[in-house]
């Protein structure tokens, strides 16, 4: 890649030209002789080629050579340097001259512009309402002339001049950089720099590596001898330039150092030119460099093939270094040669390629394109017959540059690249940076640094299918692309294999411009990558093995043949597996925001059924900016890749994969994990998409390897026990071969608490194979989940029943009595089955205490009562019948009286009368039969006797005990009323001389009490003491 363009841009020059400086579209040329030429420069827009037309030549400018330009935009003013004196023009007329007095025998100069925000001042609280008011930005500019043992320091703020400031050296600067706008860098003659802060007129000493730590890069050059080696090593004039905001680099001898605004070494790695270069300078992000001739034997804009170039001594070159990585990106010999094919623009010589010396290497003062040199023949006459040549190094866009680093596959380059540049400068920057960052990851991945390339993949949010597709086929499968494709996957072009940037970096056919020349910080040579990184993008061999579309891969083979995989690839997997965890968390919160479960997997297309195109092709955005169906097939790549990744690297943590809602695509792990054996995660795989016809079917083919029948079985069942009523027909296919091989167990799978399938269907798919398992249910049903529906009832009774009279016809007695048993039992106890409908089913001339226990049921007493005791003879049975039914019913108070007619007067003439069993039932039931009409029943030859207690009992009913009673307390009543009759008839006189018999005085007007039961009068108030007297006087006596 070649980031500068040279073209002649003013051809002939007479004069010897000593200084240049541009601004704007004016180029100033500076002579020996004092003359100052200003050009205009323009650029034509069509073919992009540049033309100078000279404005003014103002000869005898200057008394003497003028030595440096410069131009400072805030008071747009050309500052020149001649005679050891600094003047300042104002443009565009230049004149008058301004000198300036306090630098005199000047040296050198520096000018830096700078803008400074002040900040904020804290407002008053009085003022709190208003609204604050944002700092006025300032333009700053510094000029920093060196003089003898002096820096004097002029500053103009918004065109402003402010104070200058001046303070002693110890030396005399040769070259004079800013650091910052606070901070200078000088260099003195004996080789030694300091750092000059503004701020407190204080310098600090800056330490270079010791000239034995740094190589003199002549080991390409060995072959030229003795004479070639003192050119390369020859001292030069210090140089000192700036590179960027607090840092710039020192040259010293052949070797650039880079120095922070703290005075110490800020990289770690150095540049080692090929030889000690005239001039330096630095085009952002880009340093060049002035080689002496010899240096390099072929820059790269002379072809061997060129029968005019010059020798390997002969012209002196020009090196461009990136910045940002010290690479070498571009070598230059100028004049350039008479030949179309070689550049665009040629050489004002013909024919030949004399030898010619560069010198004035000079960009504009803020460090952009273009820059301007100077070529002259070494050849007295031919520099007399043609003069200089000004040449104009225009550098390419910025596009194009980041283009072809990123064609090269210097990724790391092309991203720093566009860190030094502003949105205004590249308009699509963002979408640049985030693309070359995933080319970079892609890079980075090739070479093994899988941690860096997975973290920039979720930084950048890339499609999870194209981070897979970089793995080997068994966890990519058919997403897999060959490493060759691995850039134009992710939307670039296939770096140049042994291309364009190989030949930049060696700059020569001994490679002397070629990384090696980036050393250490003074310990040798270093790597050619300094902070950029490798350039041949995925082009180094890779730890993992190439992957093999064809057929199954050495990785494959591995994990199939269950042998380890190799600890590269289980590095990378394992940060795969750091990657799609991130993704899997993502895609499922986006997945929740929209309702949507892994329970639809079902009914969501397999990703199988999309191509890898399509798959490719789903966008690199967040999976909150996806829509569902992306989101979803982005579940399904990061599952799926999930899935085979473990199989890989934790094979024992797969099952636990396996039970969590998923979006596996089944049908790409399945076969793996029949070969693995891992039956129990495939099963739940299965269970986890509702693939539950698969996972029964391989359940069932394990029971083949079991002896155990409960083993056989138990895994079938407890699958089919989680399945709800929306599988009813695959649980009942499923379920014939567990009836056949154990049934008692097999039912088990309707019993499950977990779901409820149709207990009707159950009951009919149960029925069909035996109708003692249908019974079974219904019973469970009954009896744990308290079913009440009649028509379970009904069935109930009537299998019952059935099995009953099969049994009969069959003649197997303890199967009817067992059957017969559950009958009885169940139409005793149930309250919900219908009893009209299970009598009508009842057999005439059988199971007669059955139809005994319905026609109660039905409210037909009598007939119950006749069967238990003429069909059954069965008498205490009978009595236990009425004894609930009188318990139960009162208005059926006469059942025992219907039992007592039952054996006296039998309705069938068959019927014998059964007075012992009468006459029993009266002595035990006596109470709850009515006297007259048990005493009418009775035939006439009972004896009282016989009847005894009954009688005794009739007479104690209570109707005569009432009447009893009623009498008494008749007679009571009688008597007492007569005793109060008699109390009313007694009289109490009370005469004047009537005595108190408490108190022993007259009773006269006083209240009184009446004392029974001899009619003592007293005082009401010496009433208690004469109750208590009186009391006393009783107790003594008895």
């Amino acid at each position: 890649m070649a980031p500068f363009e040279p073209c002649v841009l003013i051809p002939g020059v007479r004069d010897r030209i000593e200084a240049i400086a541009s601004h704007g579209d004016r180029l100033y040329l500076g002579s020996s002789t004092g003359t100052l030429h200003v050009y205009s420069v323009t650029r034509n827009a069509d073919s992009g080629s540049f033309s100078a037309s000279l404005l003014q030549s103002k000869k005898s400018f200057t008394r003497r050579s003028i030595e440096q330009l410069g131009f400072i935009k805030d008071v747009n003013s050309l500052v020149l340097l001649s005679d050891s004196t600094v003047t300042i023009h104002t443009a565009p007329r230049l004149t008058p001259p301004t000198a300036l007095t306090q630098a005199r025998g000047a040296m050198c100069f520096a000018i830096d512009t700078s803008v400074e925000t002040p900040p904020l001042l804290p407002t008053s609280a009085s003022s709190d309402r208003q609204p604050a008011i944002n700092p006025i930005p300032t333009v700053i500019t510094r000029l920093a002339v060196g003089c003898k043992r002096k820096i004097v320091v002029y500053t103009w703020k918004d065109g402003e001049a402010q104070e200058v400031l001046e303070t002693v050296l110890p030396h005399s600067p040769r070259a004079v950089a800013f650091s910052t706008s606070n901070a200078v860098i000088l260099a003195y003659p004996a080789n030694e720099y300091v750092i000059l802060s503004l701020d407190t007129m204080s310098a600090t000493e800056i330490t270079l590596p010791s000239a034995s730590t740094i190589s003199t890069g002549l080991g390409a050059l060995g072959g030229f001898g003795g004479y070639m080696t003192l050119g390369l090593v020859a001292k030069v004039k210090p140089s000192v330039v700036k590179v960027g905001d607090g840092e710039a680099i020192i040259t010293k001898d052949n070797s650039s150092v880079f120095i922070g605004s703290d005075a110490a070494i800020s990289r770690p790695s150095n540049v080692v030119w090929p030889g000690s270069p005239d001039e330096t300078t630095f085009v952002k992000p880009y340093i060049l460099a002035i080689l002496p001739p010899g240096a390099i034997s072929t820059p790269d804009n002379l072809s061997s093939s060129q029968s005019q170039q010059p020798t390997s001594t002969s012209t002196s070159t020009i090196q461009i270094r990136s910045a940002i990585s010290l690479a070498v990106v571009q070598t230059l010999a100028l004049p350039l040669p008479n030949d179309d094919s070689s550049s665009t623009s040629s050489s004002p010589s013909a024919n030949a390629l004399p030898i010619h010396t560069l010198r004035v290497l000079s960009p504009s003062s803020i460090a952009k394109s273009p820059v301007f040199l100077v070529s002259t023949p070494n050849d007295r006459a031919l520099a007399n017959s043609e003069g200089s040549t000004i040449w104009l190094l225009a550098m390419q866009p910025w596009g194009q540059q980041i283009d072809e680093l990123v064609e090269a596959g210097a990724y790391a380059d092309a991203l720093a690249l566009l860190d030094t540049l502003d949105e205004t400068v590249l308009n699509d920057k963002d979408q640049r940076v985030s693309h070359i960052r995933g080319l970079h990851a892609v890079s980075l991945f090739g070479e093994g640094e899988y941690g860096r390339a997975a973290d920039i993949f979720i930084e950048l949010e890339v499609n999870p299918a194209k981070v897979i597709a970089l793995y080997p086929n068994a966890i990519s499968g058919r997403l897999n692309v060959p490493r060759e494709r691995w850039i134009e996957l992710f939307g670039g072009k296939a770096a140049k294999a042994g291309g364009d940037m190989d030949k930049e970096k060696e700059g020569g056919a001994d490679g002397e411009g070629s990384a090696k020349e980036v050393e250490g910080n003074g310990s040798g040579s270093g790597s050619g990558n300094g902070a950029g990184g490798q350039r041949e993008g995925v082009r180094s061999p890779s730890p993992l093995k190439p992957n093999n579309t064809g057929g199954r891969d050495d990785d494959t083979a591995s994990i199939r043949g269950g042998s380890g995989p190799e600890p590269e690839l289980r590095r990378a997997v394992e940060t795969l597996l750091r990657y799609l965890s991130d993704r899997r968390q993502k895609v499922s919160g986006a997945l929740a925001a929209l309702h949507i479960s892994t329970s639809k997997s079902a009914d969501i297309p397999f990703l199988s059924e999309t191509s890898v195109a399509d798959l490719f092709a789903l966008p690199d955005s967040p999976p909150s900016a996806l829509i569902p169906e992306q989101l979803l097939r982005f579940a399904q790549i990061v599952d799926t890749a999930l899935f085979k990744s473990y199989l890989v690297v934790r094979p024992a943590l797969l099952g636990s994969l396996c039970r969590l809602d998923n979006w596996c695509e089944v049908s790409e792990v399945e076969e793996i994990l029949r070969e693995r054996k891992k039956y129990t995660e495939l099963i739940d795989l299965y269970r986890g998409k509702k693939m539950h016809d698969k996972a029964l079917s391989l359940l069932r083919e394990q029971s083949a390897d079991e002896d155990d029948p409960a083993e056989k079985v138990g895994d079938s069942i407890r699958y089919l026990q989680k399945l709800g009523p929306d599988y009813l027909e695959l649980i009942f296919d499923s379920a014939l071969w567990i009836f056949e091989t154990d049934a008692g167990r097999a039912l088990e799978i309707f019993k499950s608490e977990e779901v409820q399938l149709p207990r009707w269907a159950v009951a009919n798919y149960l029925e069909k194979i035996d109708s003692a398992l249908c019974a079974r249910y219904i019973e469970y049903l009954i009896g744990e989940h308290d079913e009440t529906d009649p028509m379970f009832h009904d069935r109930l009774a009537e299998l019952y029943l059935e099995a009953a009279l099969k049994a009969t016809a069959k003649h197997d007695d303890a199967a009817r009595g067992v059957a017969y048993k559950k009958l009885l039992a169940f139409i005793d106890s149930s309250e919900h089955f219908r009893t009209d409908r299970l009598f009508g089913r009842l057999p005439q001339d059988d199971l007669f205490e059955a139809r005994a226990i319905l026609l109660g049921r039905l409210g037909k007493h009598e007939g119950t009562l006749e069967i238990y005791v003429h069909r059954l003879q069965d008498y205490a049975q009978a009595e236990e019948y009425c004894k609930r039914v009188y318990q139960s019913s009162p208005e059926h108070h006469d059942i025992f009286l219907t039992l007592l007619r039952i054996y006296l007067r039998p309705t069938s003439k068959q019927s014998t009368v059964l007075l012992p069993a009468a006459l029993d039932l009266i002595s035990r039931q006596s109470p709850r039969l009515n006297s007259i009409e048990t005493l009418e029943l009775l035939p006439p030859l009972v004896t009282a006797s016989d009847v005894k207690a009954f009688l005794c009992e009739a007479l104690r009913t209570q109707k005569i005990e009432a009447g009893v009673m009623k009498e008494m307390w008749k007679a009571r009543k009688d008597q007492v009323d007569q005793r109060l009759m008699s109390l009313h008839s007694q009289r109490v006189r009370v005469t004047d001389s009537r005595i108190c018999p408490q108190c022993h005085k007259r009773l006269g007007n006083s209240v009184i009490a009446v004392h029974a039961p001899r009619g003592e009068v007293t005082h009401y108030q010496c009433r208690e003491s004469f109750a208590h007297k009186l009391k006393d006087t009783v107790f003594r006596r008895s």
